[in-house]
This record gives C-alpha cells, structure tokens and sequence, in this order.
C-alpha cells in the first residue's frame, strides 16, 4: 500500500474483490460509493451515516458510558465485542469520533448496508485467509492518526459469550505503535429490525449498552527501549492480544466473558489459531478480522 494513497488501495481492493466473487454492482450510487467515501465529501459522508443509524437506534435505549476514555485525536484501535450485526454500526455511531470498521469484504455488496460501510470509509478483508492488505492499510490509516475498529473474535458468538480472538487487532496495533482501546457491547444479542419496532410500539425497548475501557499500550510487555525497538514476533502478539481481551471482558457481565472468565495465573495468553496468508480460495472456519 502507497502510505499516502490508502483510499485509492481501498477502491481497488474491493473492485477486485467483488469481480473475484462475481459479486455484480448493480447501480451507478454504489459504483461511486468508494470515491465518496474517499474524497472530500468523506466527513459529510460519515456525518449523515452517525445520524441516520442514530435516528434508527432511537428505537432503543441505547446507554453510553466512558465516551470520554476514548482520545479525541491521534490513532487508537477499538476492539469491540461482536454478537450481532448491528454491533459494527452502533460502535460506529456512538464513537465521539470518526473510526473506520474493518468489515468482511461481502458486506459491501448488499444493498444499503454496504452502503453504509462505505459511508463509514470501512476497510474490506478478504474471507478465509489472513487478509494481511488488509492489514496494512489499517496500519496506514493508524499511521495518520485516524481512529480504527477490529472486532477481533473472527465472526459473532451465537451464545453471547467471548470467543478465543484472532491476533489481527494486536498485530494493527503493534504495527503502526497505537493504543488498544476495548469496546463492550451489551444486550444486542437477538436484536432485529422487528424487535425494535414492537419494543418502540410497546414502549419496551431494547436496553443496549456500549462501554469503552481505558486506552492499552500495545507493548506493555517490552518495558525495556532495546525491546520495543526488536520485531515485533508472535509472543508478543499474543501478550497483547490476551490483555486487550481481558481487559473487555471486565467490562461485561460475568457470564458473557466466555474464553477469558478466569484469571490468567501466568497460564499462556488465550488466543485463536490464525488463518496463514494464503492465495484466494484456500479456506478456514473464520474470518481473518471480522464477520456480520
């Protein structure tokens, strides 16, 4: 990736994915989606994307806590829980600034909702491969100082609880030297456009909570000069990856933590296999970064 090019690598990724995939664009609004999303109208773009995905979560008690935590400027990693699809967006939308979602590459292809990634300035990744463009490009993003979010469990949990999660949020972060900041999400597991409504015509609406943690030093681990200027290898991914973890599970009820609900006691850092970079179509049971 050129380092001052990441929207035109952005465009040419996903043009090239969708014809891998044969996935059709089927209208002259979705082809110009990336050069808005990219260009000048970009902030318009991603302010009118907030107030609309507000105005439709206003169907929903929706409580914010610790927006604050949350630096207002320079490059942070947002690693968010993810149980339902409406996670990427809520997130999105209740950040107090601008962030980019990862998000897997076919979500740009449905109408209106990948319309919305677009809107949002997301980076797409290639399913069933560690996507490492996909990577880099975050990095690039990160690198001037813009604000980027991994939901790092590879796709939902269908049970609420967290999973084991993939290294991509720690790798990003270690990458491009910026904090790791987790994001929990509560009470969206089975939410529907057709709960909201008859909650809001019942007036009981769905209660959802989004609290952000305290920014992480990615390279807490290496307290030494002589060790955060080494590689960065994979056991420090990994120490990364389990405190990030840890620290979002203590902000969920004790029955969601799921892979990191007991203490560590110097046991190994909890994280999942990661898929290796691979040629398009060699397959793996979950995505690199992110899945609806």
């Amino acid at each position: 990736m050129r380092p001052g090019l990441p929207g035109g690598e952005l465009r040419g990724r996903a043009r090239a994915g969708g014809a891998r995939e044969g996935a059709a664009v089927s209208s002259p609004f979705h082809a110009l989606l990336p050069r808005i999303a990219a260009g000048r109208l970009s902030r318009w773009a991603w302010v009118a994307a907030t107030l609309l995905t507000r105005a439709v979560f206003a169907l929903a008690r929706v409580d914010v806590r610790h927006a604050e935590r949350v630096p207002p400027e320079g490059p942070v990693v947002l690693v968010a829980n993810h149980v339902n699809q409406s996670d990427p967006l809520l997130v999105l939308a209740r950040a107090p600034r601008r962030v980019r979602p990862l998000a897997k590459r076919e979500l740009f292809e449905i109408p209106l909702v990948g319309w919305y990634f677009w809107l949002y300035g997301a980076i797409p990744v290639r399913r069933y491969a560690a996507d490492m463009g996909a990577l880099r490009a975050a990095s690039g993003y990160l690198k001037r100082g813009e604000a980027v979010l991994v939901f790092p469990e590879g796709t939902r949990s269908r049970d609420g609880r967290l999973r084991p999660a993939l290294p991509g949020a720690a790798t990003v972060a270690l990458l491009s030297g910026a904090p790791m900041l987790p994001v929990a999400v509560s009470g969206t597991r089975g939410l529907s456009p057709r709960r909201l409504l008859t909650g809001w015509l019942r007036r009981r609406r769905p209660r959802i909570r989004i609290e952000f943690g305290e920014p992480l030093d990615p390279r807490a681990s290496q307290p030494s000069a002589s060790e955060r200027s080494a590689p960065v290898g994979a056991g420090v991914v990994a120490e990364a990856t389990d405190r990030v973890m840890r620290a979002l599970a203590a902000l969920l009820a004790e029955e969601a933590r799921g892979a990191y609900a007991e203490p560590r006691n110097g046991a190994a850092p909890v994280v999942a296999r990661s898929p290796q970079p691979t040629r398009e179509g060699s397959e793996s049971r979950r995505d690199p970064q992110n899945a609806g």
